[in-house]
């Protein structure tokens, strides 16, 4: 039953993109740069999203979203276990942000036009391009964008309730002075029936008080890291 339900939520994800596309595309169009941007992810984070997730029987219940200012510019971390990780990280925050993406994300069909439109990708093989990722992220930080990162770079398929952090989420709150806000989701193991489909249900995610970064330096990227990784643990693995 988990796997057919995964295949009908493709299927109105899909429909649902395949509409959405002429809105965005006109949007571009009538509305000038930046503008445009900001109310084409508006659009997908808090119209196209909740849309996506009652249709498919999937309600989020968040925690300390009251935590965070979205007139701010946050880096943005969470943990990342499924393929529905991305729509539920949008809806649950208060604000707009944009993605750092895998580049071959770029190569799915309808999907990969907004990846291309909407989001900052990295080539992770190249490092030429993942240096350009970075000034790119520094300055969408300064144009007052919030930046959402993986910290585990890619899904974490294994056993553990995290995979391995990389420092580059932590280096860029530290080296920008922004405000780091951490996101945790609790219980898609549930959702996604560890992994073989998906099923109707409750998704619980969990903000903590964002970390300020403005008075640290250099030597507080690990000990930044290890402190986030360490709040999320604590709300995986309760007690």
């Amino acid at each position: 039953m988990a796997r057919l339900w995964a295949i009908f939520a493709v299927a109105v994800f899909l429909l649902l993109m395949t509409i959405s596309l002429p809105i965005v595309g006109l949007n571009m169009i009538i509305t000038p740069g930046q503008r445009a941007l900001r109310s084409n992810i508006y659009y997908l984070h808090h119209i196209f999203t909740p849309l996506f997730l009652m249709l498919v029987g999937i309600r989020l219940k968040v925690e300390g979203k009251e935590l965070l200012d979205p007139k701010r510019s946050y880096v943005i971390v969470g943990n990342h276990k499924s393929a529905l990780d991305f729509i539920i990280n949008a809806h649950a925050f208060p604000g707009v942000f944009r993605f750092l993406a895998k580049q071959e994300l770029q190569k799915i069909p309808v999907f990969g036009f907004i990846v291309r439109k909407m989001c900052l990708t990295v080539d992770r093989s190249s490092a030429m391009s993942r240096a350009r990722s970075v000034v790119a992220l520094k300055q969408q930080l300064a144009e007052g964008w919030s930046i959402f990162i993986y910290p585990e770079g890619s899904r974490n398929v294994g056993e553990g309730s995290l995979g391995h952090f990389y420092d580059g989420a932590f280096r860029i709150a530290v080296q920008t002075g922004a405000p780091l806000a951490i996101q945790t989701i609790l219980n898609i193991d549930h959702i996604t029936a560890g992994g073989r489909g998906l099923r109707p249900g409750v998704v619980c995610i969990a903000w903590e008080v964002p970390i300020e970064t403005s008075n640290m330096g250099t030597e507080d990227i690990i000990p930044l890291k290890e402190r986030t990784e360490q709040l999320m643990l604590q709300r995986l693995q309760p007690g």
